[in-house]
C-alpha cells in the first residue's frame, strides 16, 4: 500500500468530501421531478446522485420526459440549486485547515466533481479554499461521469504527479469503485448520504476517515 505520506497529488471530490453538500443532491432529483408535475418510483433519487448532470437529463428523458432536451434540464436542475451553492453551503469540519496542511507539503491539488463549474468555483471561493485547487475538472467538461475513471485520468495528467502517489479523496462508494478499479490510491471519506455499508466502502480504500481531525494520524 502506498504511504499517505509520500502523497505528491490530491484529487479532491467536491460534494461530501470538501462540502457538506450531498444532502442537496439527493433531494433534487425529487423537486424538479415534483415541479414537473411527476411522481417517481421509489429510490430513484439513489440512481441520481450517482448520475452527472447530463447522465441524469438523459435519465429523466428517457423515463419522464422525452419533449425535454438535455439542455433545458440541466439548467432547471442547476436554478434549482445555485443559490445554495452560491450562499449556503458550508465545508466539512477540518477541510481547510487539511488543504493548508497539504499546501505546505508541497502537495498538488485539483477538484474532480459532478457539480458544474460556475457553481464549484463560487462554492470554493466564499469558503475560502479556491487558492489550493490548480484546476477544478467536472464531469460535464470531460465528458464522462465518475462510473468511468476518465475525469480521475485527466486529472492526474494536469497535475502531473505519478499514480502511486497521487490520491483520490471521495465519499461515494460508486466513485470509490470506479478509482479503485483505476488502480488509484484512495482516502474514503464518510458522508451521511452514503447509504452503503461502511466496512464495504473501506475494502475499496487504502485510507478511511470520518472526518478530517483523524487523517494526521496516517502522516507521522
Amino acid at each position: 500500500m502506498s504511504n499517505l505520506k509520500d502523497i505528491k497529488g490530491a484529487i479532491f471530490d467536491l460534494d461530501g468530501t470538501l462540502l457538506d453538500s450531498m444532502y442537496i443532491w439527493s433531494e433534487i432529483g425529487l423537486k424538479f421531478l415534483n415541479n414537473e408535475g411527476i411522481t417517481p418510483p421509489p429510490g430513484v433519487e439513489d440512481e441520481f446522485v450517482k448520475m452527472s448532470l447530463v447522465q441524469a437529463a438523459e435519465f429523466y428523458i428517457k423515463n419522464y420526459a422525452p419533449d425535454k432536451t438535455v439542455t433545458d434540464i440541466v439548467n432547471s436542475i442547476n436554478a434549482l440549486i445555485k443559490d445554495f451553492y452560491f450562499e449556503e453551503v458550508v465545508l466539512k469540519p477540518g477541510v481547510k485547515d487539511f488543504l493548508e496542511y497539504l499546501k505546505n507539503k508541497g502537495v498538488k491539488m485539483c477538484v474532480a466533481t459532478a457539480t458544474d463549474k460556475y457553481m464549484v468555483e463560487k462554492a470554493l471561493q466564499r469558503n475560502g479554499i479556491d487558492m489550493y485547487f490548480s484546476e477544478i475538472f467536472t464531469c460535464g467538461t470531460v465528458g464522462a461521469g465518475k462510473d468511468t475513471a476518465v475525469i480521475y485520468d485527466k486529472s492526474l495528467e494536469h497535475l502531473g504527479t505519478d499514480k502511486e502517489h497521487t490520491f483520490v479523496f471521495e465519499d461515494a462508494l460508486y466513485a470509490i469503485e470506479t478509482a479503485n478499479k483505476a488502480g488509484y490510491k484512495i482516502v474514503g471519506i464518510s458522508d451521511v448520504s452514503e447509504k452503503a455499508d461502511p466496512e464495504t466502502v473501506k475494502s475499496y480504500c487504502d485510507y478511511y476517515i470520518n472526518d478530517y481531525s483523524e487523517i494526521y494520524k496516517f502522516f507521522e
